[in-house]
């Protein structure tokens, strides 16, 4: 299926973040015009260009790792937190990211 220009808006400002940053659902639904993060949340669900539009990059308002590929633990995240880690980006013992710094806020 086509993505819908909603996913793509969200795909193109995605695709703004750079290696070794993240942004959360809320910020990168701010950049787009749009109130609602559960709606950028479901159409990062349905990416169909990962790598290239980075889901990996997204987190949690409250600094922790979100979802990924639709999943909240197990394998998903686990490969999310391996992404994020080779790019330099690390979460503490507490789960949240370790360097607030590494927010990228468009």
């Amino acid at each position: 299926m086509r993505p819908t220009a909603f996913q793509m808006r969200v795909y193109d400002a995605l695709r703004e973040v750079p290696r070794g940053c993240v942004t959360t659902y809320g910020l990168l639904a701010r950049r787009i015009g749009c109130g609602s993060a559960r709606a950028v949340g479901g159409a990062l669900r349905r990416n169909p260009f990962a790598p290239g539009v980075p889901c990996h990059r997204v987190i949690a308002a409250d600094h922790t790792i979100g979802g990924f590929q639709g999943q909240r633990g197990g394998a998903a995240i686990r490969r999310k937190l391996e992404l994020l880690r080779s790019e330099g980006v690390l979460f503490g013992d507490d789960g949240r990211l370790a360097d607030p710094a590494r927010i990228y806020r468009f």
